[in-house]
């Protein structure tokens, strides 16, 4: 029988941190979704309870110190303290170099990484005193270079290298550390990325899913499950790795 843990997954209001938090609650463990609008998270927090689950919705600006501190706290008060964490809050600002502005820069470079540093720290102390924790950062195949995408590419580079500077760190605690990098993912925010490009979301997918060895995009469900593998008791010696969600080897 699986231990139950508590766990927090960021920006889980909607596409993938939504489905990795149902399905950790499936595996077993009680949830806080995080996201920016509290409100926003209450039909996942509704869902999962009506399944017999246990989970908490919470609002919290990952990038704002103050912010992740209470709301940690908060989760720990409320639920039990926080051992598996699943950052996965994100935003993109794409953009050609010569097109992109400081903000687009920072404002992506704030939540992505700021954001899992100031969880990763606040989760760490509960972690670390309880001898057991779970890690998953999510990075993407953009790390490896996409056009448009200089400052959301070098984000998701550095959650690789932060990912594997946690294992080194948190191991002899019980903690690992792993990053999933996912391919094309069927989102809310894929689906934005077809309109910008002025092209039906079903013909933006089609063309994507020729490009894929399994010739089909992914789904929000096909990492979530790569997650309840990182974040189960059973992957205790699996730490400081990337796993290419990607439909196909990715270099």
């Amino acid at each position: 029988m699986t231990t139950q843990r508590v766990a927090i997954v960021t920006g889980a209001a909607r596409g993938i941190g939504a489905e990795v938090a149902r399905r950790l609650s499936s595996d077993g463990h009680a949830v806080a979704v995080l996201d920016l609008d509290e409100a926003a998270c209450q039909s996942v927090v509704d869902g999962i309870t009506a399944a017999g689950g246990r989970a908490l919705a919470v609002g919290a600006d990952v990038s704002d110190e103050g912010a992740v501190k209470a709301a940690v706290e908060r989760v720990a008060a409320e639920l039990g303290a926080p051992t598996i964490l699943v950052n996965n809050a994100g935003i993109i600002r794409d953009n050609l170099i010569f097109k992109m502005t400081l903000s687009d820069w920072d404002s992506v470079m704030a939540v992505h990484l700021r954001g899992a540093f100031l969880m990763a720290r606040e989760v760490q102390t509960y972690q670390t005193k309880e001898k057991w924790g779970r890690i998953v950062n999510l990075s993407s195949t953009s790390a490896l270079g996409n056009r448009g995408q200089a400052n959301y590419s070098a984000a998701k580079a550095g959650m690789q290298g932060f990912t594997k500077t946690l294992a080194l760190e948190l191991g002899r605690f019980g903690v690992t550390a792993n990053a999933i990098a996912p391919g094309f993912i069927a989102t809310e925010m894929t689906a934005a990325t077809a309109e910008r490009m002025g092209v039906t979301f079903d013909d933006f997918k089609t063309a994507a899913a020729r490009e894929i060895s399994v010739q089909r995009v992914g789904e929000p469900a096909d990492i979530a499950h790569a997650v309840s593998f990182y974040a189960s008791e059973g992957a205790g010696f699996v730490s400081g790795q990337v796993l290419y969600v990607a439909g196909g080897p990715k270099d």
